[in-house]
């Protein structure tokens, strides 16, 4: 025991020395586990956090593309639910069409209106039926107030049409009571009246008596309504006659077109005593 007490006072320097080397060496290698430690913690953070931004933008992607998807899904709900409500528009409108019809409408066709053009001459209007669906030059064109006009030009889907308001157009008619007989047009002015020559003076023409197409009439079928006189002026020969007319063409989007009138005998015969104008 002595030896040892003596080997420590001899170097106790040297004992302390080490000591002290051991609790530093102690000391750092604490320190550096702790570094370390925080260096993996710093790294797990930093990576748990860049995962957490990419699985972010991964989601946020994901989720414009969901939405462009479902956009589209929408747009393609959209427009079969606009079209069948078209179609049940469409049918409901041809059901009250043929339904308020006077005329046997039996093979008559149902067309929109689909353009137009009015002025104070010349009125065109555009339908969505052609070719196609059996639309021919000439058909006549109604609605179950009265008479609009008779087909003009065709293409595969679409017909033009000459309306009773277009200086064009003529149509013969007869009134339903008195029986007088004219020939309907219009000189332009006001789209609701037009004008019926050829009414000699000694008729019975009365006002508000109702014109419909006649018989005489190479392309219109017999008793679709026209309008009702609203003016008898006498001249030398003939009745100046003004007729408003009963179909109101500025609210007009809904027509029927009655199948093709086919007089050939007549208009040939007419033909061989005038000029190759379009007969009314």
């Amino acid at each position: 025991m002595q030896k040892f007490f003596t080997f420590f006072i001899r170097y106790n320097s040297y004992l302390l020395l080490a000591l002290y080397c051991g609790i530093a060496s102690l000391f750092m290698k604490l320190q550096n586990d702790n570094i370390v430690t925080q260096l993996r913690t710093i790294g797990t953070e930093f990576s748990a956090g860049v995962n957490e931004k990419l699985l972010s933008y991964r989601y946020i992607l994901n989720l414009k593309e969901e939405n462009d998807r479902l956009i589209r899904i929408n747009t393609d709900l959209l427009a079969r639910v606009l079209s069948l409500e078209t179609a049940v528009v469409d049918e409901q409108n041809r059901k009250k069409l043929l339904a308020n019809s006077a005329l046997n409408t039996s093979g008559f066709s149902m067309a929109r209106v689909v353009s137009r053009k009015f002025s104070d001459r010349e009125n065109i209007l555009l339908i969505n039926k052609g070719r196609r669906d059996g639309i021919k030059k000439d058909m006549t064109v109604l609605t179950p107030e009265g008479l609009v006009g008779r087909v003009s030009t065709v293409s595969e889907h679409f017909a033009k049409v000459t309306p009773v308001i277009n200086t064009d157009f003529k149509v013969s008619v007869i009134s339903d009571k008195s029986n007088s007989m004219g020939v309907l047009s219009w000189n332009g002015g006001k789209e609701f009246i037009a004008q019926v020559d050829n009414i000699p003076i000694s008729s019975s023409l009365k006002l508000n008596e109702q014109m419909i197409t006649s018989e005489f009439s190479t392309f219109a079928i017999r008793g679709i309504p026209v309008g009702r006189v609203v003016s008898i002026k006498p001249d030398k020969l003939f009745y100046t006659v003004e007729v408003r007319l009963a179909v109101d063409f500025s609210s007009l989007t809904e027509v029927l077109i009655a199948p093709l009138k086919i007089e050939p005998e007549k208009i040939e015969l007419i033909g061989n005593n005038s000029s190759s104008e379009t007969f009314p």
